[in-house]
């Protein structure tokens, strides 16, 4: 297992179900004292549920923090609610109350963050989505780095890199599979976003075992579209060896299919990688008139 696996498992499974139980078991001595807890619980869960990669585990459970949390939170009111709001802690009550506190306050910014990525900025490019074959994750997207790595690095500010969920809500059948046809989105058609032409592509390039990667070739086999309508240049990358359907100076139109989805060039496991450059400098995309954030689906 690896160490991002690891925090997966850390932070969306363990630390939200030992978060609870103090929760439920705690000895408090006031409604104070309990509240700024329930806070510090609820700021952790809406952060795991919203920023969290729901794709590996299983999209769905997330929201079985969220039934969880309800319930802990009514049945420890109901056994504090006689309380008095505030009471005289002891030393070692003091201690947890602030660290509850710094908890609180932590992931309380990180929440701030994550709201802030739902929107850009500057004014996005308006796109169809390019794949149509079944339920699509988005694993990153957004504009703040909490819910979308890319964006710490200016020319990939707003990429996206998109997934496909099984009937399970997981990406793969396996946490993290060495072979490719395990990848639900692997093999998947893709469509041209837009209408325009074709600036670039690159085929040739083999599909990697996971968790191997091209990093001479960061994009792998890819195409570059100058859309209709705007000064900037349209990435598609990652694409399956020997896929690429276009060639560099073709005019496509919208939908025309241009390729499948692979596991070229500097990637982690099969997916759709796509992003748009003006002068070096990130665009936002939209997507039938949706700004994609990370876990939101399109099917």
């Amino acid at each position: 297992m690896t160490f991002a696996m690891i925090q997966l498992v850390a932070f969306q499974l363990l630390l939200p179900a030992i978060f609870l139980f103090i929760l439920w078991r705690g000895d408090f001595k006031s409604k104070l004292q309990w509240g700024i807890q329930v806070l510090a619980v609820a700021m952790y869960i809406t952060w795991i549920v919203l920023s969290g990669r729901w794709d590996w585990l299983g999209y769905y459970l997330r929201y079985v923090w969220i039934v969880a949390a309800l319930v802990v939170f009514y049945f420890s009111w109901r056994s504090i609610r006689t309380l008095p709001m505030t009471a005289p802690l002891t030393r070692g009550q003091k201690w947890y109350t602030a660290i509850d506190v710094f908890i609180l306050l932590i992931f309380g910014l990180y929440n701030v963050f994550i709201f802030n990525s739902y929107t850009a900025k500057e004014e996005a490019i308006e796109l169809s989505f390019p794949l149509k074959e079944g339920t699509y994750y988005v694993g990153h997207g957004g504009s703040h780095v909490q819910m979308n790595y890319h964006h710490a690095y200016l020319p990939q500010q707003y990429a996206l890199d998109i997934a496909k969920l099984n009937g399970f809500g997981t990406r793969a059948n396996g946490l993290y599979p060495e072979d490719l046809e395990k990848y639900e989105i692997y093999g998947d058609q893709l469509y041209s976003p837009c209408s325009g032409e074709v600036t670039e592509q690159r085929d040739g390039l083999p599909d990697l075992t996971p968790p191997e990667a091209d990093r001479e070739h960061l994009e792998g086999n890819y195409v570059a579209l100058a859309c209709d309508g705007t000064d900037a240049i349209l990435y598609i990358a990652h694409m399956q060896e020997g896929s690429v359907a276009v060639q560099e100076g073709d005019r496509i139109e919208e939908g025309e299919l241009i390729g499948r989805v692979g596991n070229s060039g500097n990637t982690s496991e099969p997916h759709l990688h796509i992003h748009a450059e003006r002068e070096g400098e990130g665009v936002p995309l939209q997507f039938d008139g949706d700004f994609l954030v990370r876990n939101e689906l399109v099917r």
